[in-house]
């Protein structure tokens, strides 16, 4: 009855416009009271998922508004009796819809990995490439199901992108293997960002980022190694880093013959025991000791066992201790020997007689 009235006295392309532009305003001072109030309790729990799911249906909510508001002109027009008008209208409605939906659902994949990024460590070093797969997949489903809302046959279409795929898959077969090493290395997470790693072919350096396709290194001469994630999933590697940073510096030692061992042991830990108290990267809580272990050609060799924070600090703590243990030596009378080589006169003499 009432679209009877506005009919007959009002013009369709007055009311029309001022019934779209109230419904509109309604809807929007509406979902704005009520996102205020979403908005408060969300603030109030410690997850964000909350705040995320509400900033996600922001824009498609505004959608809905505006394709309900479209809906409800429509019902008002003169010419809305369920023929052509009503089913394109019905198609558009449909098809916002399905745009609404699959960028509230873009939206919140984005947001949740972006959250996450920094708190899962298969995310740390690839967030970016897994929200672009994400949201390409969200927006691919989104385009499929869009041209089967409008009538077109989208099974061709799949059946297309299998085989394309499988052509795809073909050419980029080595790019793809190293793909799926970077998903195995991350996922096993036998190494990870910072740590300090040699490889199987002897390159070492801190492990920079974790990509895809590639692994980079950080060699101590601050060059980079590249390494194809085949290859670092193939090979064999030591990570410096596991079970703790903390490592053992071995350095091995000799001592002449005539040297009392006890002394020498005395004096080797007293020095050892000074480094780790005093240089950088050393452990002080850590008691070092000596193991003899040879009788060589000229010297009575021993290791000396320190420990050293990380990989790169026994530089300096074998730097300190060779000099402070050669000063500490020399003032306490222990000889270091040298290869040395004696010839017997006598006996080089009688095998020279006797070979005439």
């Amino acid at each position: 009855m009432l679209n009877e009235l506005m009919t007959e006295n009002i013009p369709a392309w007055v009311y029309i416009p001022i019934v779209f532009f109230v419904w509109i305003f309604f809807l929007k001072i509406l979902k704005g009271f009520i996102f205020r109030y979403i908005r408060r309790l969300a603030a109030a729990t410690k997850t964000k998922l909350d705040d995320l799911f509400v900033r996600s249906a922001d824009l498609p909510l505004t959608i809905f508004i505006y394709t309900s508001g479209a809906a409800v002109a429509e019902r008002l027009l003169p010419m809305a009796t369920g023929g052509k008008m009503t089913e394109y209208f019905l198609v558009i409605f449909k098809a916002a819809g399905i745009v609404a939906v699959v960028l509230f659902v873009d939206r919140f994949i984005y947001g949740l990995l972006k959250i996450y990024a920094q708190k899962v460590d298969v995310l740390k070093s690839s967030g970016a490439v897994a929200r672009g797969v994400a949201r390409f997949i969200v927006i691919g489903l989104g385009v499929l199901v869009l041209l089967d809302s409008f009538g077109i046959s989208v099974t061709p279409l799949i059946a297309s992108l299998g085989i394309g795929s499988l052509a795809v898959a073909l050419a980029l077969q080595p790019t793809l293997e190293n793909f799926f090493s970077g998903i195995q290395v991350i996922t096993d997470k036998a190494i990870l960002e910072g740590h300090f790693i040699r490889l199987e072919s002897g390159e070492e350096g801190y492990v920079e980022r974790i990509g895809w396709r590639t692994t980079w290194l950080r060699m101590l001469p601050n060059n980079m190694i590249i390494v194809p994630n085949k290859v670092l999933v193939n090979s064999r590697l030591v990570n410096y880093y596991y079970p703790s940073r903390d490592l053992a510096v071995l350095v091995e030692v000799g001592v002449h013959y005539g040297s009392d061992l006890e002394v020498v042991e005395k004096a080797t830990i007293d020095v050892a025991k000074e480094v780790m108290r005093v240089v950088a990267g050393g452990v002080p809580t850590f008691e070092p000791f000596i193991r003899y272990h040879t009788f060589g050609d000229y010297s009575v060799d021993f290791s000396v066992v320190m420990r050293a924070r990380e990989f790169v600090d026994q530089y300096l703590i074998k730097h300190e201790f060779i000099k402070r243990l050669h000063k500490r030596y020399a003032k306490e009378g222990i000889v270091i020997p040298f290869p040395t080589q004696a010839v017997n006169l006598e006996q080089e003499e009688f095998f020279s007689k006797n070979s005439r």
